[in-house]
């Protein structure tokens, strides 16, 4: 490929969108063009990139006996319907009605797709197991998209699925997986990549986990033991919430204060001169089903974890409209007293078990509570853990304050299903002895544009991206200074045409432009091998090859430069399989 022929340039400035590094380095280096918020054309050298990622995925996919099938974009909603997920999935899908009044849909996941495509194959146990996956595009209609490739709307992803006829196998193929998606991580040159538990949320099932390339860009929260002993990590959702309840003296008595215009907890600690950690919090929400409230009670110092509020009541929610006819104070709600209209759920966090001399809201306009105590006061209250996991907790694991709040961008997931779409689109098999069975399901699942991303945010520097050669564009990089002296551009023409036969990939830059412009432009594609001729290193009878993370900088005789390449080719990629 000849640079001055490629479709796409390069600019000097940052486009004032970008909010992370890997978006501004992509767009001002001509990978991508956004053609609508969170949708993008990819030029040549992005789908260069994606098309060796899509490659290494396939290898270790084909090599634990995955069977590689395609999924169609467009599905109608009876398979949906069949799952229950048509209705409990919100704006995130997109729904439209064809020509003929069907309801179809855009794929934004394909296990329905999976269960159908399988289900009449697999009706005796002989069938078991099998994986089966697809490289494809999906669609999900994100509410705010951002930070290029890391949050869009069209993607493209590889997803997996297993099928067994046992716990124990799904378990034994998921460790696979596991060990599969750690090579893959690896061979796209982010060996960085941890591990962490997490919640499985729409996707539905026991175990999940998601692989996660920590960096301060990231989107999700992850709950990190700082312990060396200890390799306890998982997303902030997924994370239990342990906490030390300690009674604070002698029980007070419970007394109502007067706290005109106080509606925040801090205000009211504040005013009492208290801590924190020394009050009862109310948090508010209504069910997406049928706006019934469910108030949530916590330690002053703690955030609602919304996602095992969810887990734990079996519905969405969102956040509650307080009316006059609810029987709600706002910014004066407690639990000593408190009535709700309708028929709502009152939560209290494991937090405030055993605790004593809080201060709380009174249920009336401009008066608190001080001197609560959960066992006299609130003697029905169960407790459970809706909490958020906080900086310097105790870990769940190890039992230690060492818990570290880190972020990171998920760059994979993996997940037992177990029966959820098998069972409600009655997929069964028979077993040995003839009786009817429901198969179990793993779910796996990478996302390749996110992911190269992901390794432009790991791998760059102010100058543009640092590509590992397994995923680069291109493996070298081809610089012809002064081309318009012959004996430069005869050399330089000889040693890509070379290059090419030598099945060396190569990217030739022989426009007749300033240095400074090549050279920028190289740094911004990120190729791995840098070679430059010019008069002046010709006439040395050498060429310049230097590695753009600048850990080699040579000048290698003419005479040697192809098997040096090569050699090199060879060198970088070993470093990085290995």
């Amino acid at each position: 490929m000849k640079i001055n022929k490629m479709v796409g340039e390069r600019f000097k400035d940052k486009p004032t969108d970008c909010v992370i590094d890997s978006h501004a380095l992509m767009m001002r280096g001509g990978y991508m063009k956004d053609i609508a918020k969170g949708i993008y054309s990819q030029y040549p050298p992005l789908k260069r990139i994606c098309k060796k990622i899509e490659e290494i995925i396939r290898e270790e996919m084909d090599a634990i006996d995955g069977q590689e099938v395609l999924f169609p974009v467009v599905m109608s909603s009876g398979i949906w319907e069949e799952s229950g997920r048509y209705e409990s999935i919100g704006s995130e899908m997109l729904r439209f009605t064809d020509r003929n009044g069907a309801k179809m849909l855009l794929g934004m996941t394909h296990e329905e797709a999976a269960v159908h495509l399988v289900r009449d194959y697999a009706g005796s146990y002989q069938n078991y197991p099998f994986m089966i996956y697809q490289i494809q595009t999906k669609f999900r209609d994100e509410a705010r998209p951002r930070a290029g490739l890391i949050r869009v709307r069209e993607f493209t992803m590889k997803d997996a699925y297993s099928f067994h006829t046992s716990q124990e196998d799904l378990e034994k193929y998921y460790d696979v997986v596991y060990e599969a998606y750690n090579r893959i991580f690896a061979r796209a040159g982010v060996p960085e990549v941890i591990t962490v538990a997490s919640d499985s949320g729409m996707m539905g099932g026991s175990i999940a986990h998601e692989y996660m390339l920590l960096t301060p860009v990231g989107e999700d929260s992850i709950a990190i033991c700082d312990d060396d002993a200890c390799d306890f990590r998982a997303n902030m959702e997924a994370a239990e919430s342990i906490i030390e309840n300690t009674k604070n003296g002698a029980d007070e008595e419970l007394k109502e204060v007067h706290t005109p215009n106080i509606h925040t907890i801090e205000d009211i600690c504040e005013f009492l001169h208290t801590p924190l950690e020394q009050s009862c919090k109310a948090v508010v929400y209504q069910k997406n089903k049928d706006d019934e409230y469910v108030v949530v009670f916590t330690r002053g110092d703690l955030d609602v974890n919304e996602t095992k509020l969810v887990n734990l009541i079996g519905d969405d929610i969102h956040p509650a409209d307080i009316t006059p006819e609810c029987g709600l104070s706002a910014g004066y709600i407690g639990p000593v007293g408190l009535k709700v209209a309708g028929n709502p759920t009152v939560i209290y966090d494991k937090s405030l078990q055993g605790t004593n001399n809080l201060s709380c809201g009174a249920n009336k306009d401009e008066y608190h509570f001080t001197g609560l105590c959960m066992e006299r006061d609130v003697p029905d209250a169960e407790y459970v853990d809706v909490a958020k996991i906080i900086e310097g907790g105790i870990c769940p694991k190890c039992g230690k304050h060492t818990i570290k709040i880190s972020r990171g961008i998920e760059v994979g997931n993996i997940f037992q299903l177990g029966t959820k779409y098998t069972k409600s689109m009655n997929m069964t098999y028979l077993d040995a002895e003839g009786k009817t069975q429901t198969p179990i399901m793993g779910c796996y699942g990478i996302g390749v544009g996110r992911l190269a991303a992901s390794v432009c945010e790991a791998h760059h520097d102010e100058y543009g991206p640092i590509w590992p050669i397994t995923i680069a564009p291109w493996q070298v990089h081809l610089c012809a200074i002064r081309s318009d002296d012959a004996e430069t551009k005869a050399f330089a023409d000889k040693l890509y045409d070379d290059m090419q036969k030598d099945h060396i990939e190569v990217i030739y830059d022989d426009r007749n432009v300033r240095p400074g412009v090549m050279f920028s432009d190289a740094d911004l594609l990120g190729v791995p091998i840098r070679l430059v001729v010019s008069p002046r290193n010709l006439g040395e009878s050498v060429v310049e090859v230097s590695t753009r993370d600048k850990k080699i900088q040579d000048k290698v005789p003419t005479g040697e430069i192809l098997d040096y390449v090569k050699n090199l080719i060879k060198k970088l990629t070993d470093e990085i399989n290995g």
